[in-house]
């Protein structure tokens, strides 16, 4: 058997990327190892989920703590920086936050938790973190560094099918809120360039078998994803339609392109 090390950059990211992935090699008998980047204290949150004496950082801990027993997570490590927040926003220029870390600093970090886990497959993000936000770029930028540094690590980055998420966003159901909501939202969304082209990607991930146990997951972060969000309000075919396969791109492969492999595993055991 395998063990994996799937490092993401807030609490969530994990359930939403790939916690299909996640399950499914838990349930294929491999180790499955968590790292979340940051705190997560940056989100946005009704303070009806804030418990007094609490902050949203402690809540959105034990949220993860909740959605990893879901997915099968064996260990969970926080790498312990600050949310960075959104691009652009003035949470970008905290010292203490992960894309202001010193990247040598911060890849020794991961780079002693892949020694220690005998890593042999590691996800990280795709060079733009999916969609520019500070802390998915900063995972990339950190987790390539830590891969140089450990000797048989099989890196894979996380992404988005770049047309199939251009559909997506097209829906009108896309997006939480109201209608008018809504439509600002895939506004916003259209005019970025998310995730990777078809032509680039070459792993697809079938998880719509354990597609219940991915938004379960979703669902344990409820200060982040409410019971109204887009995640949890999908009829079960559309849910599993948008969310029901999980992309990567393996760094170093030289066959990009469909038929896209299916397996992070196979010559990783």
């Amino acid at each position: 058997m395998a063990t994996a090390v799937f490092v993401h950059a807030h609490p969530d990211d994990e359930a939403i990327a790939t916690g299909g992935t996640m399950v499914l090699a838990a349930k294929a008998g491999h180790r499955v190892v968590l790292v979340c980047a940051t705190d997560g204290a940056v989100g946005e949150a009704d303070p009806v989920h804030i418990p007094e004496g609490e902050t949203l950082a402690d809540v959105r801990r034990r949220e993860t703590e909740a959605a990893a027993a879901v997915l099968g997570v064996d260990r969970l490590v926080f790498l312990g920086y600050r949310d960075s927040g959104m691009q652009g926003e003035s949470t970008n220029d905290d010292p203490r936050c992960f894309w202001q870390a010193d990247v040598d600093e911060a890849a020794q970090k991961l780079a002693d938790i892949l020694r220690d886990e005998k890593a042999d497959v590691l996800t990280i993000y795709d060079a733009i973190g999916g969609y520019h936000h500070p802390d998915h770029v900063q995972v990339h930028q950190v987790g390539i560094r830590a891969a140089a540094l450990v000797d048989g690590v099989e890196v894979f980055e996380s992404t988005m099918h770049r047309e199939r998420m251009a559909a997506l966003v097209a829906d009108p159901a896309w997006g939480d809120g109201d209608d008018d909501q809504r439509e600002q939202q895939r506004a916003e969304f259209a005019e970025l360039e998310l995730g990777t082209p078809a032509a680039e990607i070459t792993h697809a991930v079938d998880v719509s078998s354990v597609v219940d146990i991915k938004r379960q997951a979703m669902a344990a972060h409820r200060s982040q994803i409410g019971e109204d969000s887009m995640f949890l309000t999908l009829p079960n075919d559309r849910f599993t339609a948008a969310f029901g396969t999980e992309w990567y791109v393996h760094r170093g492969s030289h066959v990009p392109g469909e038929p896209y492999r299916t397996d992070l595993f196979v010559g990783s055991e």
